[in-house]
Order: C-alpha cells, then structure tokens, then sequence
C-alpha cells in the first residue's frame, strides 16, 4: 500500500504572497473541534486572546496568560493540518523589550508548533518585530483597535477617524518595513484601510475594517451566533447556534425530568442476545 501524503501547511511566506491575487479567509479557533472544521475551509487560525472572554468569560484580553495561550494553542496545532496556525502574545508578554519578546515568542512556538505569533501595537513595536524577524519567527502585526489597550484608548471606539489615519498609516508602514508579513486591521475606517493595503507588502486582514483589506478574520463564535445578546457590527452571523444549543440543553432537562432519557436503546443490558445460526 502507497503511504498518503501529508498535507502541506501554508506557512507565513506563502499567506503573504497571496497578497493582491487571493481574498485571504481567517478565524479564531481555541479548542479541538473547532479547530479541524476550521482548517478544512480557512487559510490561517488565529487562537487570539480573545479566548478569554469567549471561553473564560473574562471582561476583557488582559488576563489572560502564557500558559492559557500554550495549552488552546496546541490543542489547535494538533487538530489541524492545512492551515498556518498563528497564536497571540498575551498582555505583558512583549512590550518589555525585544528579548523578552523573543523568550516568549520562542517558547509559543517550540511548545505548540504554531507558524506564526501575533502581537499588538503601532510604531513603538517595529524594533521587537525586526528582532523577532531576524530570528526566525514570523509576525503578524495588529493595529486599529487593539484590545490589549483598550484602556488607554478610552474604550473600543472606530480607528482612523480624521488626523488618527496618518498615524495608523505610519504604524502599517513601520510594522511592515520591520518585517511583519501581516497585519490585521481592527475596527478602522475603510479609506485608511485601503491606503494601508495599497502603501505596505504586508497583508492587510480585517476584522471591521471593510472589504478594502487582503482578507478577513472574525471570532468564530460571533459568526457561528454563540453569544445572542452580543452581536458586534462588523460580524455577519452565518448560524444560530447559541440559541439551538440552548433548546437542545431545555429539551435534555426537560427530558430528564420526565424519565423520557435514558431511553431503552441508551441501556446497557445484563447480557448480549445470542445470534441466531
């Protein structure tokens, strides 16, 4: 018997020349189920920081640690196989310095076997994204709305609005002149959008940043309808799953209660039927 082939992983290199041919497709995954339907659709998983509200019901990104970040990001790795796997630097995990930056990006890779470590910030990370570059590990950038700093930022309000654009533009440009091979753009105007797209060879990929950009990324959960009561604007919702699973759990209870499950065929019986000759 022939051995199959493996399936080859797109890596940083080939996502970014896709750049100006190919409508770059993203989500977030955290788990294992989630991550193989994902892969078999998607160009790259981000497992982002944003785990922690959506699994841990966190109030924001800040809490949340390496070691959150590590145990997702595995569980992703190994239950995909096409996709370029990138995972988030979490909050104080790179703005101290380059080697610090380095140390955690290095131990992110070798402990799950991601491709790609994404971090947060404009200008002021260029010097952390050319040392991580320099040494091997690929970046991909984020600025708009970063919600790492959403407090400095006065809350999560539109990017790129009036002078803001000229600064988020400069951002693009150092980020991608330091070696970054993309950069996600959140919650910004479309203009400034397509200008970054149009003046950086970095990727440009949109979570509410208009069609303008090389691709899109949403939170799975927010497209899949897991949270009925939060519906961000620039998220299109493709399922109502929060609201099945919640008639499914009501039908379980409900079940239960009146003994209609366990049902006979869900029973184990003291001994199996003999076949018949």
């Amino acid at each position: 018997m022939s051995k199959q082939t493996p399936t080859r992983r797109l890596t940083a290199p080939a996502i970014q020349a896709m750049k100006g041919k190919t409508a770059i497709a993203s989500l977030t995954a955290y788990t294992a189920p989630i991550a193989s339907l994902v892969d078999r659709h998607c160009d790259f998983i981000l497992v982002g920081d944003s785990l922690g509200m959506t699994i841990y019901g966190m109030t924001s990104t800040v809490g949340v640690t390496m070691d959150m970040m590590i145990a997702h990001g595995r569980a992703v790795v190994e239950h995909s196989e096409r996709s370029l796997i990138v995972i988030d630097m979490p909050f104080g995990s790179c703005e101290e310095s380059p080697e610090q930056a380095f140390r955690n990006a290095a131990r992110i890779m070798a402990e799950t076997g991601c491709g790609s470590v994404k971090l947060e910030g404009g200008a002021h990370m260029a010097e952390t994204v050319a040392f991580l570059a320099a040494r091997g590990i690929p970046v991909l950038a984020h600025i708009g709305l970063t919600p790492q700093s959403v407090n400095a930022l006065g809350g999560y309000k539109v990017q790129g609005r009036g002078g803001d654009a000229d600064r988020l533009s400069a951002d693009a440009r150092a980020l991608s002149d330091a070696g970054a091979w993309g950069i996600v753009v959140e919650k910004s105007t479309e203009s400034i959008a397509r200008r970054i797209t149009q003046e950086t060879p970095a990727v440009t990929i949109g979570i509410g940043a208009s069609p303008a950009c090389d691709g899109q990324i949403l939170v799975v959960d927010d497209i899949l309808g897991m949270f009925p009561d939060f519906r961000p604007k620039f998220a299109k919702v493709y399922a109502e799953l929060g609201t099945a699973a919640d008639d499914a759990i009501a039908q379980y209870a409900a079940d239960v209660r009146t003994r209609a499950f366990p049902a006979k065929e869900h029973t184990f019986a003291d001994a199996v039927p003999a076949k018949r000759g």
